[in-house]
């Protein structure tokens, strides 16, 4: 009688939980409905939505209810999640297209209409039609307008909001900038520009409109700007677009003027300076910095500014303290920390209970306003660093690391130096890995090498072109092909290629452990195999992928692991094979005993392919141990590994069973 683990029946009845929980908060939604009671139906029915989020028809009736209490902007978000989660409903599409267009969201209803009508909905057809008419009609009217009155900020204003509800952001990105150049006070227009051309394609001329809009504008329109920006801080160049776009953001330089401070680009950071005191003379932290900058190599310009600086001071001892210190004058008692320190020890203090916590995003928040009390404070440009890099964001964390080992400290120096150093070559517009794997097997009383020195070029895409220099060889030198009767304990010629393989290719990047690749190439063997010739072409591609949970090899402390590496590879020269690697381990990693980390494993590899040679399809298991040695430049992972196989499929010519003991070495290294 077939068993059924608890396992799988948890897994095959969990559906039927969920099911359930969302069917009793229906049945309540539902009689809540009838009875006209509509606000406990929303109640029930978000409630239902909860139990179950993936169910299209709970949105649906959700939409249906809102409306019933006239709450049509929520109905229409409603709407929106029942078409992500089920795009075939055209019913559901056309409430949420006429939704949109009375909630004054007409660019999508247009778009919506649009896509119902080519599928022949002809009220969506009609409705289109209409839209787009009074779209047209009106951009034409107000394109006259301008041309009659190219002055008038307004004309240039509604043209491109018409504009942009046509989808004709081109048009919408040109009359934003005007109406911008003739109210360069009002950044609103800034906020449009940025949306528009952000739409359209022009990510630099967004970023860079987007970025002067969240700095010195209006509260609301710098929230609105903030949230359309990339979710990291803005580089120089950006804040240099956007001052070009916005040359009178006085907000824009004064933080321009202590990026480059952090930087150490004092030059140009004094050139911001001057353009801040210019703007507004009682700025005192400004006056200060470029009186620091200043100070050495031209005191006469320096000192005056520093004096001005402690009489703009007011209140902020810290402040009066640097410069003090600079102009060697005594220090004035203290009653109280200043709120700028308070806050200061604030934001270190919950961005440090954040990172206890586990709560990363919130780390990295409190970081950042620590960061803007105290630009010079390394300790958290570090844990800034490593907040990002936790968070997978390493291009700002490799930023962040930049900075921090400019530190005065050298312990903190040193650290981000040495995690720059680890996250530069992922980043890098050409990387070169080199790899090498020496294996003794016991089966076949031989030594194997292989070996592949790459260089990668890394463009802004998913795609990165490589060269590739590969080598296999053994020390036997075998050339016999298997198969061939007679062979013995001789190497087989598909692990023992015997030549260098020059070749250049292309692959993705990796993405949830997965990365394609494909390699055209050359292969030169080093020894003479009969008639055949030296040189041949050599073309192999597929997909790999890997994975590791637990403590594994990298990580610190000890505890279980599984990983799996699995290759699904053509190679050309093996007649044009497709061949299956999947090499899977499980075990317990022990710990470090000095510079070796050694784990305890039990081993499981299949291969298979398509010709189904008796070579290509086995199936291995047993123990091995691997040993992670620290204590070289690049660690080198010795494995011993003794396994019995099986071949799935028989050829005659040798036994079904065999035992192997290996024992290989890898090493590997990037630049």
């Amino acid at each position: 009688m077939t068993r059924i683990t608890p396992f799988l029946l948890l897994c095959l009845s969990a559906p039927a939980f969920s099911a359930d929980a969302a069917w009793q908060q229906l049945e309540r939604a539902y009689a809540a409905l009838r009875e006209s009671h509509y606000d406990k139906a929303v109640t029930e029915f978000r409630a239902a939505v909860t139990a179950a989020p993936e169910r299209a028809s709970i949105r649906k009736d959700l939409a249906y209810a809102l409306l019933k209490l006239g709450e049509n902007d929520q109905a229409r978000d409603s709407f929106a999640e029942a078409i992500r989660l089920d795009p075939a409903d055209k019913q559901v599409a056309l409430e949420y297209a006429f939704l949109c267009f009375e909630t004054h969201k007409e660019a999508e209803a247009r778009r919506v209409f649009s896509a119902l009508a080519r599928s022949g909905n002809a009220t969506a057809k009609a409705a289109f039609e209409r839209i787009d008419q009074e779209l047209a009609t009106g951009i034409e009217r107000w394109q006259k307008a301008v041309e009659l009155t190219p002055d008038s900020f307004s004309a240039h204003e509604e043209l491109a909001r018409l504009a942009e509800r046509r989808d004709e952001f081109a048009l919408a990105t040109t009359h934003y900038a005007a109406a911008w150049k003739l109210r360069p006070t009002e950044r609103k227009y800034l906020l449009d520009l940025g949306r528009v051309a952000k739409q359209s394609g022009e990510g630099e001329r967004a970023t860079a409109a987007l970025l002067a809009a969240s700095r010195g504008a209006e509260s609301r329109t710098a929230e609105l700007a903030r949230a359309l920006l990339p979710d990291r801080y803005p580089w120089v160049n950006e804040f240099r677009a956007a001052l070009t776009l916005d040359p009178a953001n006085h907000a824009l330089h004064r933080e321009l003027a202590f990026l480059l401070l952090e930087m150490n680009r004092g030059k140009e950071a004094a050139v911001e300076f001057r353009q801040v005191i210019q703007t507004d003379p009682k700025d005192a932290w400004a006056l200060a910095q470029l009186g620091f900058l200043l100070l050495q190599n031209e005191p006469a310009e320096a000192l005056p500014l520093l004096d001005r600086s402690l009489a703009a001071g007011g209140d902020d001892e810290e402040l009066k303290d640097r410069v003090r210190t600079a102009l060697k004058l005594p220090q004035e008692l203290k009653k109280r920390p200043t709120a700028r320190r308070d806050a200061l020890l604030e934001a270190r203090l919950l961005a440090q209970k954040s990172l206890d916590a586990g709560y990363l995003k919130d780390a990295a928040r409190y970081l950042r306003i620590a960061h803007e009390h105290d630009p010079l404070d390394f300790n958290v440009l570090l844990k800034l660093g490593w907040t990002h890099n936790l968070l997978r964001e390493d291009k700002e964390a490799m930023e962040w690391f930049r900075l921090a080992r400019r530190s005065p400290d050298p312990v903190i120096a040193a650290e981000a130096g040495k995690a720059y150093s680890s996250l530069q070559p992922e980043f890098a517009r050409f990387r070169t890995s080199v790899w090498a794997y020496p294996m003794y097997s016991s089966r076949w009383q031989d030594l194997f090498t292989w070996a592949q020195a790459k260089t990668e070029w890394h463009p802004a895409g998913k795609i990165v072109p490589y060269i590739s220099m590969r080598f296999a060889g053994d020390v036997r030198r075998t050339t016999n092909s298997l198969g061939t009767p007679g062979l013995g304990t001789q190497g087989p010629a598909y692990l023992s290629e015997s030549a260098f393989l020059p070749g250049v290719g292309v692959g993705t990047r990796v993405k949830y452990g997965m990365r394609a690749w494909f390699e055209a190439g050359y292969s030169f063997s080093y020894l003479k195999q009969g008639d055949a010739p030296r040189g041949r072409p050599d073309l192999r591609g597929g997909l790999s992928f890997a994975r590791s949970i637990g403590t594994n090899l990298a990580s610190p402390g000890r505890g279980i692991f599984a990983e799996t590496a699995a290759d699904l590879l053509y190679v050309s020269r093996f007649d044009k094979d497709t061949i299956l690697y999947a090499l899977n381990r499980a075990g317990y990693t022990l710990g470090a005993i000095g510079p070796a980390k050694i784990q305890a494993t039990w081993n499981l590899n299949i291969t298979a392919d398509l010709r189904r040679f008796a070579w290509a399809n086995t199936i291995e298991q047993g123990p091995g141990v691997r040993i992670k040695l620290t204590c070289f430049p690049q660690p080198i992972i010795i494995s011993v590994d003794a396994l019995q196989g099986r071949y799935t499929v028989l050829d005659g010519i040798r036994p079904p069973v065999y035992n192997d003991l290996r024992i290989g070495l890898w090493y590997a290294f990037s630049r």
